[in-house]
This record gives C-alpha cells, sequence and structure tokens, in this order.
C-alpha cells in the first residue's frame, strides 16, 4: 500500500496523512492515531526517499572509518558505543551508514556524503591532537560531533569526552596512597587525544608529590591484550622491576595480568594493577566485585548520548557546539593493595 491508497482508505488528504505519520504538531492527536493505526494495519511504511525529497533530511548519520584503524570495527570498546548509539538512531526513525576508506581518501569520503546529500551529519571517532577532520567538516558545512577532543584544534566544536586527565591523576594518586612509587604507565597512542591527557594525568600526580618518573616504565601502543602481556613481562624482568601498572585498557589490562601469573605472582598482592574500564557489554569487569580496580565510565553510554546530541544540532540549524565532560568512578577491586615491604624505597 502506497501513501495515495492509505490516504483514500482514510478519507484523508495524503498531505495530512503524510504530516501525521511525521509528527507535524498541527495535526490533532485523534487523527494521528487514526492514521498510524491504519498503517500498522496496512503494514505501511514511508518510502525513504520520498520523505527525504520532502523534508530534505537522509534520516542518516555516518561514521567514517580509515582503513589504518579498521580494527575498531572488530574492537568491542567500539562496538558498545556503536551499539549505544543506534539504540538513538532507532528511537528517532534514522539509519546509519557505516564507510571503511582508505587513509588518503578520508576527506573524500566526507565531501562525498555532503555532496551527495546521504547522510545529516557525521561522528567523529578517534580525535588526534591536530585533527584535520574538524576544519575540513566545518569548511563542509556539514553537522558533526566529536568522540572525545582534539587539543591542538582551537575552533569550537561539538564534543563529548571523558575526563581523562582527571581519571589518570586519581588513579596514580590511589596507588601513590598505597605507597607504590614505581608506578608504569601503559598507554594507548599518545597521539591520540584521550591518551595525551591521561598521561598528563599521570605526570601532574607524579610531580605533585616530587615522585620520579623513570622512562623505562612508560609505553604508548596501540590498546591489544598483547601490548599488556610483552610490556609487563620485558618490566617484570627487570632489576627494579614497577609495583603497580596504571593501564589504558581493560583489554591490554588482561595481558597484565597474565604477565603477572606467568611469573608465579598474584596481582593485588605482589603487584598492582588500575586499569580504565568502559563497562564492556561481553567483556564485564568481573560481578558483585570488580577483578580490577578501575576508573569507569560507560562507552555505550557514551554513544547514547553523542548520537542524541547530533540529531539536537540537526533538528536546530542555528544551534551554538555543545559539549559535554564525563566524570569517572574509581571502583576498588581485587587488582590493587598496599605496596609490598620489600619493595619499599628506604
Amino acid at each position: 500500500m502506497n501513501l495515495k491508497e492509505l490516504s483514500q482508505t482514510l478519507g484523508l488528504s495524503q498531505t495530512t496523512v503524510s504530516r501525521a505519520l511525521n509528527g507535524y504538531p498541527e495535526v490533532n492527536e485523534a487523527t494521528r492515531q487514526k492514521v498510524l493505526a491504519a498503517a500498522a494495519e496496512h503494514n505501511y511504511s514511508p518510502n525513504t526517499r520520498a520523505k527525504s525529497l520532502a523534508t530534505g533530511r537522509a534520516n542518516a548519520i555516518g561514521h567514517v572509518i580509515p582503513i589504518a584503524n579498521s580494527h575498531e570495527i572488530v574492537n568491542p570498546i567500539f562496538g558498545d558505543f556503536i551499539a549505544g548509539a543506534g539504540e538513538t538512531y532507532a528511537a528517532n526513525n534514522y539509519e546509519m551508514i557505516l564507510s571503511v576508506t582508505e587513509n588518503a581518501g578520508e576527506a573524500d569520503v566526507y565531501r562525498s556524503l555532503k555532496t551527495r546529500g546521504v547522510v545529516d551529519g557525521v561522528v567523529v571517532h578517534g580525535p588526534k591532537m591536530n585533527d584535520k577532520r574538524i576544519p575540513l567538516l566545518k569548511e563542509l558545512g556539514l553537522p558533526f560531533v566529536v568522540h572525545g577532543r582534539a587539543s591542538g584544534i582551537t575552533t569550537d566544536y561539538s564534543w563529548l569526552d571523558v575526563n581523562n586527565r582527571s581519571a589518570f591523576r586519581r588513579a596514580t594518586d590511589f596507588l601513590l596512597d598505597l605507597g607504590h612509587r614505581r608506578i608504569a604507565l601503559l598507554n594507548g597512542l599518545e597521539t591520540m587525544d584521550f591518551a595525551h591527557r591521561r598521561r598528563r594525568g599521570f605526570d601532574d600526580a607524579m610531580q605533585a608529590r616530587d615522585i620520579h618518573i623513570d622512562p623505562v616504565l612508560l609505553r604508548s601502543e596501540e590498546m591489544t591484550e598483547s601490548y599488556g602481556y610483552q610490556a609487563a613481562r620485558e618490566m617484570l624482568s627487570y632489576p627494579t622491576p614497577p609495583t603497580a601498572f596504571l593501564v589504558s585498557s581493560i583489554i591490554s589490562a588482561l595481558g597484565v595480568r597474565r604477565a603477572i601469573e606467568e611469573r608465579g605472582l598474584q596481582m593485588g598482592r605482589d603487584i598492582s594493577v588500575i586499569t580504565h574500564d568502559d563497562t564492556l557489554s561481553y567483556l564485564a569487569n568481573g560481578a558483585e566485585l570488580p577483578i580490577f580496580t578501575a576508573t569507569r565510565s560507560s562507552v555505550r553510554e557514551a554513544g547514547r548520548a553523542l548520537s542524541q546530541m547530533l540529531l539536537s544540532m540537526i533538528e536546530s540549524a542555528n544551534s551554538t557546539p555543545q559539549h559535554k565532560l564525563l566524570e569517572v568512578e574509581l571502583m576498588v577491586g581485587q587488582s590493587t593493595g598496599p605496596c609490598p615491604a620489600t619493595a619499599q624505597p628506604a
């Protein structure tokens, strides 16, 4: 059944039926409910292309992933973010368009999305310190929001981010309060803005207590399980190994735990570990009692909130840039304890 046939069945004009289906306020509630009931009865679904032509909107949001970051598609963190965003899109009758592209062609993909009018806005993932995508999207006039921030960009734009600097300062202070002084930082790639901020938080805490930061206890890599394992395995073989690890991802923290147990040590007693936990759906940090002491913030909730921010911007074309900074919880689990007496500095 098409719109014309549905209108004839109801004895209403096509304009009235279309406005009722699209939630226009000038249609009274009784008429709206009558139209919705008839549409459900006859399995009527509006033609997306026709609706786009009528409203000037594609009712779709774009996510562009360069091939260098294509691993993100199978990363549970990315998956949870997309799941949260997808819930918001579905509730507002929006679709999601995911594009994987060659690194050098990323800018062309954004230009194509704008020119073809196939999306109403885009979400920018994994911002770097001086992210070139932000000025490009502002130049194109394509609505966008950033999951994170780009410290080197001075123009205003909409973003949602975790307070990474505060989170890692707090986590470092927690380890220092337990007596740890040789603390290893296993960070993400520090060209990424979130990792840069986490490093600053770590440095802030150590410098505030005049604690020497040993360069051999610092790592900055892609946050995989094997990275955590190899880095921890190497550091634990040093003549003066770290007594604690601060890790940027629960995925890498699993590798750290593997290296600790391989040496016959016990996490939480012999070696302490704090990680960041995105409260992943399929990689839970324990049940009632967390396995890892962790700075915690839900990436799925971030997906919901950021997508809603973008849809609000699309609805209000003249809205000013929006910013949302999420604070983390520090959840104490089984992975931390006092610095062993034998490792205490004289």
